[in-house]
């Protein structure tokens, strides 16, 4: 498709970008979703056992049920899940299309990506965060034995493995390694366990440290990487302990850089969270709409599936006023 003319374009096809498609359809609007990867491809990412916090209801899009198999469903009943919801209802999604340039114009929009080029009445932004993480900004991390995605722990058997952080992400590759036969070490720059790790799970993790099962370093910090060992700044001084892999999973952030190359500004403070219209979800861009967890900035605990998903019908009901 070249120089294609459209009424919506959406960017990021997640469960959000999902839903904001299927709200734009019903309003017999020209659209197209571009997605970089595969479809829902943060949740694709997650590791292969992750279980939701949520309930499957909660993950509904467009009252259309989810059926689990399980108090909480997995990954992969969602995946299939957000699939035939795309499959079921022909939603016009171009997969493995990365947009490179979006332009502010007269009348709309222009976007560019690397296979085509587009104009826009409407655009969505709803390309999550799960795309780019927060670094250690420490010496080594550029080295192959890091990781800062996690998918299954085989690859981590009879290994010295150092896991970074305290959040579910965290937690849940810790105790899946370990019981792998990893030997694990987590570094945790707080005092403790994170206050939002699944109520399931943290007694779990707690209870492996304190019996010695995993060794976790509270109040301390990686200070430098090397091939074969780890230094940690730790309240009793520096130690330096045996290492064969790191799993950086300190959290990631949305593409602020994009948004701001949009024309999109945030507050200006830490949390970096975008201007918009809380009844709309336009930003201080006509016709630019954001979506999903990027509304939250930095804080990226605060949007979800289960509670970002009105987004969708927010948009569509904006768009359809501005067009009566």
């Amino acid at each position: 498709m070249k120089n294609l003319h459209l009424d919506v374009l959406i960017i990021g096809a997640g469960p959000i970008g999902i839903a904001c498609a299927l709200e734009i359809k019903k309003q017999n609007l020209n659209y197209v979703v571009l997605e970089k990867g595969a479809l829902t491809n943060s949740l694709f990412n997650y590791p292969l056992n992750m279980t939701f916090f949520s309930t499957s209801e909660k993950l509904e899009i467009d009252n259309i049920p989810f059926i689990s198999n399980n108090p909480k469903p997995t990954r992969n009943e969602a995946l299939e899940y957000y699939r035939r919801v795309t499959t079921s209802n022909a939603l016009n999604i171009n997969l493995y299309e990365t947009v490179t340039d979006l332009n502010k114009t007269e009348h709309g929009f222009k976007i560019q990506s690397d296979k085509a080029s587009y104009s826009a009445t409407n655009v969505i932004i709803a390309t999550g965060f799960y795309g780019l993480p927060n670094l250690l900004n420490v010496p080594g991390e550029d080295l192959p034995k890091v990781f800062h995605y996690y998918k299954e722990a085989h690859p981590f058997t009879l290994q010295d493995v150092a896991v970074v952080g305290a959040s579910n992400s965290s937690v849940d590759a810790a105790l899946e390694i370990y019981r792998k036969g990893g030997h694990v070490t987590m570094i945790v720059r707080g005092e403790a366990i994170g206050e939002r790790v699944k109520y399931w799970v943290k007694p779990d993790i707690e209870n492996r440290i304190e019996e010695g099962s995993i060794k976790a370093y509270f109040n301390s910090e990686i200070k430098a990487i090397k091939p074969t060992e780890i230094s940690i700044n730790t309240p009793e001084g520096e130690k330096t302990i045996a290492n064969d892999f790191v799993m950086a999973l300190t959290g990631y952030q949305p593409n602020f850089k994009f948004l701001a190359n949009a024309g999109i500004e945030f507050s200006e403070d830490e949390k970096h969270i975008p201007t918009y219209n809380f009844e709309t979800m336009e930003s201080n861009v006509k016709g630019l709409y954001l979506a999903g967890v990027i509304c939250g900035g930095m804080e990226t605990h605060k949007w979800f599936i289960e509670n970002s998903r009105v987004h969708a019908k927010m948009i569509a009901k904006a768009i359809e006023n501005k067009a009566d």
